[in-house]
């Protein structure tokens, strides 16, 4: 049998299935579509059952149209009597009509059950109207595993005013031991403190769980977090261990939000899977140049600084941020015989230089990732010139006195200051060098690859 055939063996002990009762987000920020991308991040196959359909975007809420209860209902059946269901979460309930016929349809399964009790959007629009607010007390907090209230949804729910952690711990408690939820956290997102602390009330005690507040996109950030404490609740995590992987999750979302819109930009579910695999697909591709590079080092090695070659690679532009993001060769690559070598292995964070030249083209040429850098020689710029490659250059003399010695910032305004020189993008970017500084020739590509052929054509 070919791996295309398909297989006899059951798969459903393997496939692990979560489902989200909620509304749809046309903007694809929040909702059953967050909750969708969340489930996939995790690798959990996503079910739905759509209580309403929004039409929204990142600035505002247009038209809400509620799904029919019956309709709800016979959604949650079909795909619990089929399928099966690992674990279930319920966003937007809108309407009484709606959260009843949820509760009953819900009550005849067994799975875990996260409550996000969304009350109001981003935007400002109330998402549930204001006589559902009983029903939803009264039939679905009752079944939740966990009830995950941001702070104005949680003093709606407790009648506690929220302004410090001890008054959350008095919601989370009263949402547990008065309403009825098995555990109930409080997402700390609106508390004004340093960290980003979430209140969980579990057992009969309270943990904390803190995260450092990071600039990004927020829209769709609860949807999010109960939808990643669903998919590893599906997958048999245990519910502190789910919370704490979901908050990981969303800290980073928040911190890679998609920054589209003119309003509040998307949390980004994808950066929990695409960051690692991006990350194994630089450093394949990195290495693999290095002994490509290696095998014409004797052509290489009239062009070796003192200081050592560079060879690095950057994540696409959305994960790159600092050199940190950046891969390179630890400790360079040196003279070694008659030819080059890599003195260690590739590495994210082990350049500096080159890392920073990088991040700086590609504020202007996001697909331009990855360099490398020669010993200057005039006749290296003749024969790049005479192939055809776009040449700019810097002069590092020029430089104020006060800044040479912060390299974090000259390399960034050096390299802006070369690109600036052409009105087209640069393949190779020079300078002459400063009093106790090698001039260097930088070349530039959209991978490693692609910086090899120009350098052998160069050479």
């Amino acid at each position: 049998m070919n791996i295309w055939e398909v297989s006899s063996v059951d798969d459903r002990k393997y496939v692990k299935t979560a489902l989200t009762i909620a509304g749809s987000d046309s903007g694809g920020g929040a909702g059953i579509e967050a909750d969708l991308k969340t489930f996939s991040a995790f690798g959990v196959h996503g079910l739905v059952a759509i209580t309403s359909v929004t039409a929204q975007n990142t600035q505002e809420v247009r038209v809400i149209y509620d799904v029919s209860p019956e309709v709800v209902a016979k959604q949650i059946e079909a795909v619990a009597d089929d399928i099966g269901v690992d674990a279930a979460k319920t966003g937007m309930l809108s309407n009484a009509g709606i959260i009843k016929a949820v509760a009953k349809t819900v009550k005849r399964y067994e799975f875990p059950l996260v409550v996000d009790p969304v009350m109001i959007a981003k935007s400002g629009a109330p998402l549930l109207r204001e006589d559902a607010m009983d029903a939803l007390i009264k039939y679905v907090i009752p079944l939740a595993t966990l009830a995950t209230p941001n702070k104005p949804e949680a003093e709606k729910l407790s009648g506690v005013k929220i302004e410090t952690l001890e008054d959350a711990k008095k919601a989370t408690k009263i949402i547990v031991e008065e309403l009825g939820a098995k555990a109930a956290i409080v997402k700390g997102g609106h508390l004004n403190l340093s960290e980003a602390v979430d209140v969980l009330y579990y057992a009969g005690k309270f943990r904390e769980y803190r995260a450092p507040f990071v600039e990004g996109c927020t829209h769709g950030t609860g949807c999010s977090f109960s939808a990643a404490i669903t998919a590893n609740l599906a997958k048999g995590k245990g519910l502190e261990e789910a919370i704490k992987v979901a908050k990981e999750f969303i800290t980073m979302g928040i911190f890679y939000g998609a920054r589209i819109g003119k309003g509040h930009c998307p949390v980004n579910q994808n950066a929990w899977i695409e960051i690692p695999a991006e990350k194994w697909r630089v450093y394949e591709s990195l290495t693999k140049a290095i002994k490509e590079l290696e095998k014409i080092g004797d052509r290489i090695l009239p062009h070796v600084p003192e200081v050592g070659m560079d060879f690095v690679y950057a994540l696409p532009r959305l994960y790159a941020r600092t050199p940190k993001d950046v891969a390179g060769v630890k400790g360079r690559i040196v003279r070694f015989g008659n030819t080059v070598k890599a003195a260690d292995s590739v590495e994210f964070g082990a350049s500096s230089y080159l890392a920073s030249a990088v991040l700086k083209f590609m504020e202007f040429y996001p697909e331009i990732r990855s360099a490398l850098n020669l010993r200057y020689s005039e006749e290296l710029i003749k024969k790049a010139q005479k192939n055809g490659f776009r040449v700019s250059f810097y002069g590092r003399r020029e430089e104020p006195e006060k800044i040479k010695v912060k390299e974090e910032v000259t390399i960034p305004r050096d390299i802006e200051t070369a690109i600036k020189r052409l009105s087209e993008r640069p393949d190779i970017i020079y300078h002459l060098g400063n009093w106790g500084e090698e001039a260097m020739v930088l070349i530039f590509g959209e991978s490693p690859e692609d910086v090899l052929r120009k350098l052998k054509i160069i050479l």
